[in-house]
């Protein structure tokens, strides 16, 4: 389905939100990338081949890693009550920090992209951003593609800068471990991912994908599970790695906006299923 005109274009639409510029290079290049038949040689063999059968367990495990690399810093304040730390306190730019969000972009992007030489503040030339620039170089939807490459997804997760790019293969049946659902159809399970648009894309919802082209929008994906909320995991959120609770009606689907509780702070409009090969390891060999 093509994008609905109302959608292709917003002149309030800043550089650091959406890297327009890219776009039409890199929706030609995404899904050969994505789904290609050779990975990128820097690639862990474990992840590779994989050593173990790509599950739930282990990718929750992971993204729950990075959470603790950057300190396990959680967000359930409105936007408005949030508070604006000075740049020079972005985690993303920390020693130790910045390197691995430059992980992220390295192991979690198929190579030919300049995005695979970014670090949390440098370019793919080595040039240290400034930090009034960092939107350029969001890495969300690199979070997303490392745990997945590192959980052994493998060719089938479409990797990308973008969450647009797995949003609509999961919408278009392009992948085989992904599936596209309103968040009124399905309940998120831990290790499955929630989608929303930002900006004018916050118009969005299911029946618009696939889109022809790229859109801005955050993905996080859910960790925890209980009767009242969603612990959910972002990467690019306070430039760190932060975990947001977010809540659920009664039958354990998201609350919409136009559900029985309202989620003032975020709009999500599609939830990804993720088919595993298994629940979790196989157990040890005695």
């Amino acid at each position: 389905m093509a994008l609905n005109p109302k959608f292709a274009h917003d002149p309030a639409l800043s550089r650091g939100e959406f890297r327009i510029r890219h776009t039409r290079k890199l929706a030609a290049l995404a899904l050969p990338l994505a789904l290609g038949a050779c990975a990128p040689a820097h690639v862990p063999d474990f992840a590779e081949k994989p050593f173990e059968p790509f599950n739930r367990e282990d990718t929750v495990a992971i993204a729950m890693r990075e959470w603790r690399l950057f300190g396990e810093p959680v967000d359930d304040a409105p936007p408005d009550a949030r508070p604006n730390p000075p740049p020079e306190q972005k985690p993303e730019r920390w020693p130790g920090l910045w390197e691995r969000v430059g992980e992220y972009w390295w192991i979690g992007q198929d190579p030919g992209i300049p995005e695979v030489g970014w670090t949390g503040k440098h370019d793919q030339n080595g040039r240290v951003f400034p930090y009034l620039e960092d939107g350029e170089y969001a890495w969300s939807a690199a979070f997303i593609s490392y745990v997945m490459r590192i959980a052994g997804a493998g060719s089938r997760f479409p990797y990308s800068p973008n969450h647009s790019t797995y949003v609509n293969a999961a919408a278009a049946h392009r992948s085989p471990i992904l599936r596209a659902w309103s968040p009124e159809a399905y309940a998120p399970k831990r290790g499955d991912l929630i989608c929303r648009g930002r900006l004018w894309a916050r118009k969005l919802r299911l029946s618009d994908l696939p889109t022809a082209d790229f859109w801005p929008g955050h993905c996080a994906m859910v960790v925890a599970v209980d009767r009242e909320t969603l612990g959910t995991l972002g990467g690019n959120v306070n430039d760190a790695v932060t975990m947001v609770h977010v809540p659920v009606t009664s039958s354990g689907t998201l609350a919409t906006p136009d559900g029985a509780v309202l989620d003032q702070r975020y709009h999500w409009f599609v939830v990804i299923e993720v088919l595993y090969d298994a629940e979790a390891e196989p157990e040890a060999d005695k």
